[in-house]
């Protein structure tokens, strides 16, 4: 039986990536964003339709994340992995350009809504004895970047830590976490960069490459972990 992978911030970019890469690998794909109009696009390039399950939903919402993690594990008949992708950043991102509201938001979703999913999978994936969880991190989440803003390093250093904190705690019940840390990747969130150039979308890491680490992650056998991979573009 195919496996099932739950694919959260799944309606563009690194998500939507995800969920081709490892709907082609033959998984099972449930997807995950608050739009539903987006996830049925991406659901559509698919290579089974029937093969995707569409969950819309907001990962601050935590009793939603819980209903949907039970959904996507009743529909695919377990739940093997957690892409654990869903993320903001904001323009307002040094300390002189203080604003609470935004700031606020990108913990919520970055920190309280990667909780929350984390949450919703545990009691199925330790019922299960088996779980690959795969975290987008960032590389300000391994080293401080001024570009990428002080509250997401943050937020993005506290879910690398939170994933090390899977492996220590959750490992005996046959459960996996990996960091993915990239740099520059080719989104939409990275085009929002204050003094970003467009032009250099194609020199960073594209969605695709991430993509395919987290299916290496997912595909690795179960006595081995990957606490963390860090990628990066070859500087020119």
């Amino acid at each position: 039986m195919a496996k099932t992978a739950w694919i959260t911030g799944a309606g563009s970019g690194i998500g939507a990536a995800m969920a081709g890469c490892f709907a082609q690998a033959g998984y099972r794909v449930a997807l995950t964003a608050r739009k539903r109009e987006s996830l049925e696009a991406v659901a559509a390039t698919l290579p089974d339709r029937e093969a995707a399950l569409i969950a819309p939903g907001d990962v601050t919402d935590r009793e939603g994340m819980a209903q949907i993690a039970r959904k996507v594990a009743d529909w695919g008949g377990g739940l093997e992995v957690l892409c654990n992708n869903a993320g903001l950043n904001i323009p307002n991102r040094r300390w002189a350009d203080l604003d609470w509201d935004s700031w606020d938001r990108v913990i919520d979703v970055n920190i309280t809504g990667a909780l929350n999913v984390i949450a919703a999978c545990l009691p199925i994936m330790r019922a299960q004895q088996d779980g690959v969880m795969i975290h987008t991190s960032s590389w300000a989440g391994r080293f401080h970047s001024a570009v990428s803003g002080v509250v997401y390093g943050a937020s993005k250093h506290a879910l690398s830590d939170v994933s090390l904190s899977l492996n220590d705690e959750e490992g005996k019940n046959g459960i996996r976490s990996t960091a993915l840390c990239p740099a520059e990747v080719a989104t939409p969130l990275l085009a929002k960069r204050p003094g970003f150039d467009a032009e250099k979308m194609a020199l960073m890491i594209q969605p695709e490459d991430m993509a395919k680490t987290a299916l290496f992650v997912a595909e690795m056998q179960p006595g081995i972990c990957l606490p963390e991979i860090t990628l990066s573009p070859v500087r020119t």
